[in-house]
């Protein structure tokens, strides 16, 4: 699949870069593993040649040879001889970008911590003794985005504070997914776009493999995720079993329940029979996989709280995957081919809601986009689209058919609400369906 979107971002990196010609940059790139993060960079500065370390699980002075011979072949220049720190070639990079200014790209910073854990300490020295006078661009990423946050936001790390700017990869808005679907399928259907979302949540990697793979519609999709050599399979314990560490058990049985609707803390809790409130804090706050929701308009109170698993490939993953494992165990790919299209409709149903709310996010129109419900679950609202600027609220029923849709309900659901939160008394209000129809 051909490179996507991200011309925001990629504007954002080259004026960087424009920048450090004269003052040093140091840009921090995050975002969930197989967002893009290092294709974006390297298609931000691929007409010019830029400095790229990778930092690999292996002996320091393994690294520091790789490193200069990078130097070597990017710059044109004459290496320091046998360095096995690599203190001394951030040092010397840093006093050659004093009269030479370049780009220097480090990618998977976070694994610094498994092969010398001081590379921090010492290069937030070196940062600080040459940034006046440096003018490189200095460009890290990492795939473990707890660490990565670690390294930059703990005010008891070295390299706190160092940080010039941040680029937070996301996955591809609704617009791009349907860009990449007409290239790849003109024609293609409305169920084909949403499947697409509901398996890959817009995410760069697994919409490639998609795509490249020839995986166009749902059934196609199904057989390419579940199937022996399939890379999804393991996804989410390849990307979490590392961030979580010894503790992965309990946070992948959190997220699976919430996948599954058990969305409250006392649901959770009843499923898994323990006290969970430090760990759902923790996906929220330090993770950032999960949120908590509240009903929009509602005062701040913890008595109607809903938790949400952001990622939509990993609401998938472990609704599916994670929880039908053992069907995989025993290679019956067939059988669980046959769940996932049974319950399909329900599940994408949901995916659709998550849709319609990127779609509103996207078009720029509104203050503040949510969701309302009562506390006991006889009155809820698909999306909520506020715009303070010209006084006006939109109701909107969201449903895989039109058909199914209902103005005369979504009115009352939305008089319910007005009444209970007092807002939007002197705004207009405005009531819409959305289906399948609308992609």
């Amino acid at each position: 699949m051909r490179f996507y979107d991200r011309e925001q971002e990629i504007a954002f990196l080259r004026e960087t870069r424009d920048t450090a010609e004269r003052v040093a940059r140091f840009t921090v790139v995050t975002g969930r593993r197989r967002i893009g993060k290092t294709t974006l960079i390297k298609e931000a500065y691929k007409d010019e040649p830029f400095v790229y370390f990778f930092v690999a699980r292996k002996a320091e002075p393994d690294l520091c040879e790789a490193y200069q011979e990078e130097i070597s072949e990017k710059l044109g220049i004459p290496t320091l001889g046998s360095s096995r720190h690599f203190r001394d070639i951030f040092r010397y990079l840093m006093q050659l970008s004093q009269t030479k200014s370049f780009t220097l790209v480090i990618d998977e910073f976070q694994d610094f911590f498994r092969v010398n854990k001081a590379v921090y300490s010492e290069m937030q020295d070196i940062w600080d003794e040459y940034e006046k006078t440096s003018k490189i661009n200095l460009v890290v990423c990492g795939s473990i985005y707890s660490l990565m946050q670690k390294i930059f936001k703990n005010k008891k790390e070295p390299l706190y504070g160092r940080q010039t700017a941040e680029v937070r990869v996301k996955p591809f808005r609704p617009s791009v997914l349907k860009q990449i679907m007409a290239d790849a399928k003109p024609g293609y259907t409305k169920e084909d776009l949403l499947a697409l979302f509901t398996f890959t949540g817009g995410v760069a990697k697994y919409v490639g493999q998609l795509v490249d793979g020839g995986a166009l519609d749902k059934d196609a999709m199904i057989r390419h995720i579940v199937s022996p050599n399939s890379t999804f399979l393991n996804e989410g314990k390849n990307n979490l079993i590392e961030e979580f560490g010894k503790d992965y058990g309990i946070y992948f049985s959190i997220l699976s329940c919430i996948a599954r609707g058990k969305n409250t803390r006392s649901e959770i809790e009843e499923m898994l029979g323990k006290e969970v409130g430090g760990y759902l804090t923790n996906l929220a706050e330090e993770y950032e996989l999960i949120s908590k929701r509240q009903p929009l308009f509602e005062k701040s109170t913890n008595k109607n709280v809903r938790y949400e698993l952001d990622d939509v490939f990993y609401s998938f993953w472990f609704r599916f995957i994670f929880k039908y494992s053992y069907i995989i165990e025993i290679e019956n790919y067939d059988k669980l081919q046959e769940i996932i299209g049974r319950d399909y409709s329900t599940f994408s149903g949901l995916m659709l809601e998550r849709y319609f709310h990127r779609v509103a996010m996207e078009s720029g129109e509104f203050t503040r986009i949510g969701r309302w419900w009562d506390r006991k679950g006889e009155n809820e609202i698909d999306m909520i689209a506020e715009d303070e600027l010209s006084d006006k609220v939109t109701f909107y029923e969201i449903k895989r058919q039109a058909e199914d849709i209902s103005i005369g309900e979504l009115k009352q659901k939305a008089e319910v609400m007005l009444q209970a939160t007092h807002e939007c008394k002197k705004y207009g209000t405005a009531y819409k369906g959305l289906s399948m129809e609308e992609m």
